[in-house]
């Protein structure tokens, strides 16, 4: 990956006006975490997009959308910062109109540069090199079919554990109360070399284990006991099987460390398929 360095990316940003300026104090924006699960949603009608659809029918129309996907790990935290992000097809093996299809949102250097100067754990590096990758447009496109909310999608740093992420979330709290829509994108149980995958269409099919973390995992989620979901490595073989690599879940924690105060998780989504692959989805937001 070529980088850029902060105030050289897509635009030069110096000569933007000030982030502020396109980002006034506004109500607190909800959070969201989506199970995107296999890219072919994207071109689907099914229970799962029709969830994505009634959602959004909830939110507020966000200024502007930073999106935390399974689907972009790096060493470091980066940041994309195009005007105009690429649609990404990062898969193989799927139709030719899956390919076809393309999510011309556009990006906004200035939520990248905004981002990039919250959080000050660690460097957060601007780049042009990427773009919206599917764990992004595949759900994106079904909240906002019409492609007019600019997208910034911040990468995760695969050196770094669930804790880390979870407080690196936290820094970015500011932006809720600036318009923006913040998207974790992952899966809470995904385990591809377990699939069953003569039983994708069979919504509800799931191994026992698979059932059994979901069940703890929503348990967990509503209880607002965030500290057993970071230490998800510690709540036996059933957390093992569920997350066998931590990419998929680390999204879930940008969704969770944005949490507040009185504010309550909704499950929405949540079905098992293939035996070891779940949808489940959630919003924070008021009570």
């Amino acid at each position: 990956m070529t980088v850029l360095p902060l105030g050289a990316a897509a635009v030069k940003l110096s000569a933007l006006r000030k982030v502020t300026d396109g980002f006034e104090a506004t109500e607190k924006m909800p959070v969201l975490f989506l199970g995107h699960g296999n890219p072919m949603n994207a071109i689907a009608d099914n229970i799962f997009t029709r969830g994505f659809q009634e959602m959004a029918k909830t939110l507020p129309k966000p200024k502007a959308i930073l999106c935390i996907s399974a689907h972009w790990e790096t060493r470091g935290t980066f940041v994309t910062a195009m005007p105009h992000p690429e649609t990404i097809h990062d898969f193989g093996g799927f139709p030719q109109a899956l390919f076809d299809v393309q999510y011309p949102a556009p990006g906004s250097p200035e939520l990248a540069k905004e981002a990039a100067e919250l959080i000050t754990s660690t460097t957060v590096q601007l780049t042009d090199d990427w773009g919206l990758d599917h764990g992004c447009w595949t759900v994106a496109k079904f909240l906002y079919p019409e492609a007019d909310v600019p997208i910034v999608e911040m990468s995760i740093d695969y050196t770094q554990g669930p804790a880390y992420h979870y407080a690196l979330a936290q820094q970015l709290m500011a932006l809720r109360r600036k318009g923006v829509l913040i998207i974790g994108s992952g899966n809470t149980v995904h385990n591809l070399r377990k699939v069953a995958w003569s039983k994708m269409n069979e919504v509800g099919f799931a191994y026992e284990w698979a059932e059994s973390a979901n069940e703890k995992i929503k348990k967990f989620i509503t209880d607002g006991n965030h500290q057993d979901l970071i230490a998800y490595e510690k709540q036996g073989i059933e957390f093992q099987l569920a997350i066998p690599t931590p990419e998929h879940f680390i999204p879930l924690m940008y969704t969770l460390g944005l949490q507040e105060k009185g504010e309550v998780p909704t499950l929405f989504n949540d079905a098992l398929i293939g035996g070891s692959l779940n949808m489940l989805s959630v919003k924070i937001d008021k009570a």
